[in-house]
Parts: structure tokens; sequence; C-alpha cells
């Protein structure tokens, strides 16, 4: 065999990442989603109950979240409100600063992940203005981090 040098691991530092297809879609599924819960929340529409604007608004906060870290080429490592701040903490944290902590809060109001043992809390009206707004300021920052 011939005489043949180790080759050293590659670290850290080398890794490049580069941006994961489709990202541009997951934005604009995000603004959709947002777009609707604002549009039916000012219309007052009584088909969509503040159950359904938050869950409308959680879709927009990860489908955002994740065409943002995707178009930088990072994932979360799940998908709750938790892990998305998680990882715009670790690599966009300009982006959620004084954002993280009550976007995290909206796991409080819907935990399904054992269906055994699962909460459901139904927001105010006033809790859904707030959510609504966290969301439009969120996607701003994503939209100026990424420029």
């Amino acid at each position: 065999m011939a005489n043949m040098s180790p080759r050293s691991l590659v670290g850290f530092a080398e890794i490049h990442t580069q941006a994961i297809d489709d990202w541009q879609e997951y934005k604009i599924q995000g603004r959709q989603f947002l777009c609707l819960a604002e549009s039916a929340f000012r219309s007052k529409n009584k088909t969509f109950t503040t159950e359904i604007l938050y869950n409308l608004i959680a879709m927009a906060i990860e489908k955002l979240v994740m065409g943002a870290l995707m178009e930088i080429g990072h994932l979360p490592y799940n998908h709750t409100m938790h892990d998305l701040m998680t990882a715009l903490e670790q690599w966009m944290p300009e982006a959620i600063q004084g954002l993280a902590e009550p976007i995290r809060q909206l796991d409080s109001f819907q935990d399904i992940c054992d269906p055994y043992a699962c909460s459901i809390k139904i927001p105010t009206v006033a809790e859904i203005e707030t959510m609504l707004g966290l969301t439009r300021q969120l996607e701003q920052r994503l939209e100026a981090a990424t420029a």
C-alpha cells in the first residue's frame, strides 16, 4: 500500500453553509399566513375564532423563521416556538433580540406533542392582537437581517 500521510479532520470553522432549497417559498407562505390572520382579525370574521387565529399566527412564525434559517443554511432542532427561538438566538441573534421570550410564551397556548397529555388554552382577542404585532415585528426583523 502506498505511503499516505494522514488527513486531518475538517474543523467547524471550515464548514461553509449554503442556502437550503425553497427558502423563498417558506417566506412567501409565512407572509400569506400572517396577512390572512391580520385580515381575518381586522374584519372580525366569526369563522376565524381566536383559536384558529392563534394557529394561523403560529404557522406564520414557523414559516417565516424556517425561511430565514434556510436562507442562511441552518435548521432548528424542532419546530416548537422554543426551538425556533433558540435557533434564531444562535444564528441570527440581532433579529430576535427582545422578541424571543414573548414568542416562546406562545407555546403555552397549545401543547399537543403528547396526544395523551395535551393542553390547549384559547387566547383572548387582546392576546391575538399582541401575537399579530409580535409576528409582524419578527417578519420585519428577519427580512432586514437577511437583506
